[in-house]
């Protein structure tokens, strides 16, 4: 098998890209500097030329050149065309959306039947990609993330979070009325390769059923020793749960036995 996978320098697409390889997959990473993502033609003649089996698109603007309107063109115009492109090519397309389409608030937990309204920014762009992603290939399968979970205490991820708040505060902050939408990244690249055989449509990953923000830091510090200092807050609201029972992550509890 052959996959294109972009965004493969994040924290979701590494690590997706160490694991295809691991099961003999050929992963060919998209390359902007060398395909630019607003030339058509250009993205057409490279997904031919590679003839993929299937495209994970998992990119953001995460690293600005200073082009007018990035974010948008990377985090909507460019899925359109790869919507289309994989569409008229035949490959399988899977785009990797947020729980940040819905906005802080909305009320939760959130299911495939609700309506995502973030009004702005990030969340807005992406809930635009993906009504545009089905509009251009209707057997586009679409996936909701939540906040990732690593060992690894660098990129984007909750631990690499925390360890921030850590050194800079000398204490970590945790709400204890946020559920958060959080998944192991592990779990998450199994699900995300699993679901590019799976039925065409929307899916939402969270491997959250009932615990708050303050609960999850709690027993990820005793997974680490008990390194930071942890102090619970009320201020952010918010249950940001999905739930789909189509895809069956392992339960925060079987990575967390501390959690109660």
């Amino acid at each position: 098998m052959r996959a294109i996978v972009t965004g493969a320098n994040g924290t979701v697409g590494s690590r997706l890209c160490e694991d295809l390889r691991r099961h003999g997959v050929e992963v060919v990473c998209w390359d902007r500097g060398s395909v630019p993502v607003d030339d058509y033609w250009a993205m057409d003649r490279f997904v031919r030329s590679v003839a993929p089996d299937v495209l994970f698109h998992l990119a953001t603007a995460s690293q600005p050149t200073g082009r007018s309107n990035e974010s948008w063109l990377i985090n909507y115009e460019w899925t359109s065309e790869l919507a289309w492109i994989t569409r008229q090519q035949g490959v399988r397309f899977v785009f990797s959306s947020t729980a940040m389409v819905f906005s802080n608030h909305a009320r939760g937990p959130f299911t495939v039947d609700s309506e995502p309204e973030a009004p702005e920014g990030y969340g807005y762009e992406k809930r635009r990609a993906e009504a545009r992603a089905f509009e251009q290939n209707p057997e586009a399968r679409v996936v909701r993330l939540g906040w990732q979970i690593d060992d690894q205490p660098s990129g984007n991820n909750m631990v690499a979070s925390l360890e921030a708040q850590m050194r800079e505060r000398g204490r970590v902050e945790a709400s204890t009325r946020w559920f958060p939408a959080c998944s192991f990244l592990d779990d998450t690249v199994r699900a995300l390769q699993a679901l590019a055989w799976a039925e065409p449509g929307l899916y939402l990953l969270d491997a959250n059923e009932q615990w708050t923000h303050y609960e999850i830091v709690l027993a990820l510090n005793e997974r680490y020793g008990g390194r930071w200092q942890v102090e619970p807050t009320e201020h952010f609201v918010f249950d940001q749960r999905m739930m789909d029972d189509r895809v069956v992550l392992p339960s925060l509890k079987a990575r967390l036995p501390g959690l109660r």
